[in-house]
């Protein structure tokens, strides 16, 4: 699973960088999670996956070949899609914002805590904020029921709770790309008159 975090970290995360403060309805909501399934990037992001997967044989049950490339790849897709589904119900019932809001604040420890604290709490709808149900949730969730089509070796309790807090972690980094990729794009692209 460690490996995925290499993956994400080259994911520079483009959702939430030049969103309106205004919040989502469902219909906005639910392209917002169906974007995190089925755009190019993230067929891609999954399609890597798979093949790091393949290469460390995990789960070695499943073999090697294009076939076995093929269960990979749907079970990653398969618990991306579960991912989507649950937070969409979670969000929409629970009237919670899925977007990160880039910090106010100035100072890289400052931004970084609000990254942090933008994966564990989130915006409502009507602009407060609370505890992000739907984040952890649907971590969790997809987690667990996920692993129900792996070898009974590695359908664990253990493995499902790693497997979420892995995801609200690798939610930390995207929110860190969300944070400072504008402030690094604009350096790097930034020419000389």
């Amino acid at each position: 699973m460690t490996i995925r975090c290499v993956v994400l970290l080259c994911a520079v995360p483009v959702a939430g960088m030049a969103q309106s403060a205004d919040s989502l309805d469902v219909m906005g909501k639910l392209n917002f999670h169906l974007q995190s399934v089925g755009s190019p990037w993230s067929l891609a992001e999954s399609a890597a996956y798979a093949g790091i997967l393949q290469g460390l044989d995990t789960p070695q049950e499943w073999g090697q070949g294009f076939g076995a490339y093929g269960k990979r790849f749907a079970s990653t897709m398969g618990a991306s899609s579960i991912h989507a589904v649950l937070a969409f119900g979670l969000d929409s019932t629970l009237h919670q914002d899925p977007r990160y809001f880039r910090s106010r604040h100035a100072g890289f420890w400052r931004r970084t805590a609000d990254a942090f604290r933008g994966t564990i709490l989130t915006r409502t709808d009507s602009g407060g904020e609370t505890v992000s149900t739907w984040r952890l949730g649907s971590a969790y969730g997809a987690a667990f029921l996920s692993n129900e089509w792996y070898p009974d070796r590695l359908n664990t309790v253990r493995l499902g709770a790693l497997q979420g807090t892995l995801h609200l972690g690798f939610d930390f980094v995207s929110n860190l790309g969300a944070e400072f990729w504008p402030d690094v794009k604009h350096k790097i692209l930034r020419r000389k008159p």
